[in-house]
């Protein structure tokens, strides 16, 4: 689905979106809904040229005549009956602003007209494709309503009736249905086709109403092509019911060809005029003057017979304004070919046989344009004159006026020219650079910080060393396979260097051990718990494998088998964690003399449950490893 607020934005011209601001103002100081409806909507959709603008608003819009007028809007003419007004804005802009409302046909052609809403509105149109709104209002702009789901037909390009019986209570649709499809290139689907040959049988158009008699040929002169839609309702055989004087031998096919050229060039330079008066005077250039009167007679709108009847009068004065004195210079003549009115700007163009107009005429459409190759946009660059700047298009437009003029030939021109609107210069990137002094002051705090950070991971090594080591007990870690080639004095003096040496890594621990920090406290309270357990475990462990073996049995006797197998009930040794750890390191020789101290006090050492002297002799008579092997 198209967005609709891009295409009311983009697709309709800068006196159309004029003329739109100047209806939702009015319509809200009214307190009235406004919405875009009927062929506006349908060639925004399909991607055709808007021309016919139809605006419905929900209340009455006869009451909005004299705000309109205050804008600037010509009422082109009026229809009390369906409460419709036709306006002209600025710019030859046709807007009919219709008043929401429903029919009635008590008989064909006869229409009774009562207030309605816009969805009531929309469901008594003509064809689907026509049965589509765009809400102009605030909150709600640009949201489209389709109740017969006329974008679906638009998609497949194809008219498809509202109602079964429009042929049958509106007659003009049947010219209509042929002037769409000269306009299109769409067909009539199925149904509607037989519905359309139907009507055509019957003779209902005989029942036409005048009002769309007047609006079908007026409609005439507004298409684009004006000349393909005569033809077209003429072979079908409407132009006998429309009027029968008017046919395509009464057209200048010639002149309108040419008049549709002129209409291109003047687009391309900006000029948007509106060819319906210009097209309708060739049109009818051959008609009697007696039937060209009463054709004109039965135009809808009286205000668009006025400005077909002046098409002489405003070139006329177009052409004295253009060759006046103060009007010479090529960028004062540039200009009101700019700002004067389109039509005018036309049929003088198309009918002049002036000389100096029409070289006038040349310069505009041909030589002028050539100076905008010459603006200097490489300099405009260079002096930081870019599009993102608010005034870039105006500046644009005073540099090509110049030129035309004969001025900024030179580079040292337009450099004085365009000097007062360069913009200055940005200012330059800020760079911050830190001198080498800081720099090295800065290595110097990372690596001293870094120095700290060990010093503190080491004393937190230390810490977490001596956390449980008078309670916690830990496992040597010394297997029976080890002690297999020892003997037994090698074993008694194992066990005389033990307890010196848990008695040195005592009086070492005592010695060494400093107050206690912050950290070292932290680093205490988040030991886990898991940690006193492990030492336990892997004490007992080590006493187990550290029991002495017990004495050989002859390899026939059961006992021994069952002795190594079965587990000894006894507890297994446990040593205190700073006592191994002191036994570890190389011990110097006079730490090893205490060894050969009595047994008595071997004995009232070992009593102690923190030595290790009395479990590592328990551990020398563990029958493991030996009995086993001399077994095998």
């Amino acid at each position: 689905m198209p967005d609709y607020i891009y295409l009311l934005e983009n697709r309709l011209s800068t006196d159309q979106q004029s003329a739109m601001r100047y209806l939702r103002e009015v319509a809200r100081e009214a307190g009235v809904l406004l919405f875009l409806a009927g062929d506006a909507v349908r060639d925004l959709t399909s991607g055709h040229a808007v021309r016919d603008i139809e605006v419905v608003v929900q209340g009455n819009a006869l009451k909005l005549r004299k705000p309109l007028e205050k804008l600037g809007a010509r009422i082109w003419g009026e229809d009390p009956e369906s409460r419709s007004l036709y306006l002209c804005f600025p710019g030859t802009i046709r807007v009919d602003l219709v008043s929401a409302h429903r029919r009635e046909y008590p008989k064909p052609g006869k229409a009774v007209y009562h207030p309605a809403s816009i969805q009531d509105d929309l469901r008594r149109r003509d064809f689907t494709v026509n049965a589509m709104a765009i809400s102009l209002n605030e909150g709600s702009f640009g949201l489209l309503m389709d109740p017969l789901n006329g974008a679906a037909d638009i998609e497949t390009r194809t008219l498809r009736l509202v109602s079964n019986y429009g042929f049958l209570d509106q007659p003009a649709l049947l010219i209509r249905a042929t002037r769409y499809r000269a306009r299109l290139g769409w067909d009539l689907d199925p149904r509607t086709q037989q519905r359309y040959d139907n009507a055509l049988e019957e003779g209902v158009i005989e029942h036409l109403a005048p009002i769309e008699r007047s609006r079908e040929l007026e409609q005439i002169g507004h298409e684009d092509e004006g000349l393909k839609v005569l033809r077209a309702l003429e072979a079908d055989g409407w132009m006998k019911v429309l009027f029968p004087a008017w046919t395509a031998a009464k057209a200048d096919e010639d002149k309108l060809r040419a008049l549709h050229d002129l209409t291109v060039e003047l687009l391309m330079q900006g000029v948007h005029p509106d060819m319906s008066a210009a097209q309708m005077q060739l049109l009818t250039a051959k008609l009697a003057p007696k039937d060209l009167n009463a054709l004109k007679k039965l135009m809808l709108r009286p205000g668009f017979v006025d400005e077909w009847n002046s098409l002489d009068a405003i070139a006329s004065a177009f052409a004295k304004l253009l060759l006046a004195k103060g009007n010479q210079t090529p960028s004062v003549s540039y200009k009101l070919f700019k700002t004067h009115d389109p039509e005018a700007v036309l049929w003088l163009g198309f009918t002049t046989k002036d000389a100096a107009v029409k070289q006038r005429y040349e310069h505009f459409l041909r030589t002028w344009p050539e100076a905008r190759q010459r603006i200097p946009h490489a300099l405009m660059q260079e002096m930081r004159i870019t599009p993102e700047l608010p005034a870039y298009a105006d500046l644009i437009e005073q540099v090509f006026l110049e030129l035309i003029d004969g001025r900024l030939n030179t580079p040292e021109e337009a450099r004085a020219f365009l000097e007062p609107h360069s913009p200055p210069a940005p200012p330059p990137p800020v760079t911050i650079k830190r001198s080498r002094a800081r720099r090295g002051a800065e290595a110097k705090i990372k690596e001293r910080s870094f120095e700290d950070d060990e010093e503190e991971s080491e004393e937190a090594e230390e810490d977490l060393d001596d956390i449980g080591a008078e309670d916690e007990e830990i496992d040597i870690g010394i297997s029976a396979e080890e002690n297999e080639g020892e003997t037994g004095d090698e074993e008694e003096a194992e066990e005389e260097e033990v307890p010196a040496r848990a008695a040195s890594g005592k009086r070492g621990k005592a010695k060494a051990e400093p107050a206690p920090k912050p950290a070292k406290v932290a680093a205490q309270k988040q030991a886990p718990e898991r940690a006193a357990s492990q030492p336990r475990q892997a004490a007992k462990q080590t006493a187990e494998a550290r029991k002495p073996a017990a004495p050989p049995r002859p390899a026939h006797e059961p006992a021994a088998k069952k002795a190594a197998a079965k587990p000894s009930s006894k507890p297994a040794s446990k040593v205190s964690a700073k006592a191994l750890r002191s036994a570890a390191k190389p011990q110097p020789r006079k730490v090893s003399r205490p060894a050969a101290k009595p047994a008595p006090a071997q004995k009232k050492h070992a009593a102690k449950p923190v030595k290790a002297a009395k479990p590592q002799k328990k551990a020398a008579k563990k029958p493991v490893a030996k009995p086993i092997k001399k077994h095998r």
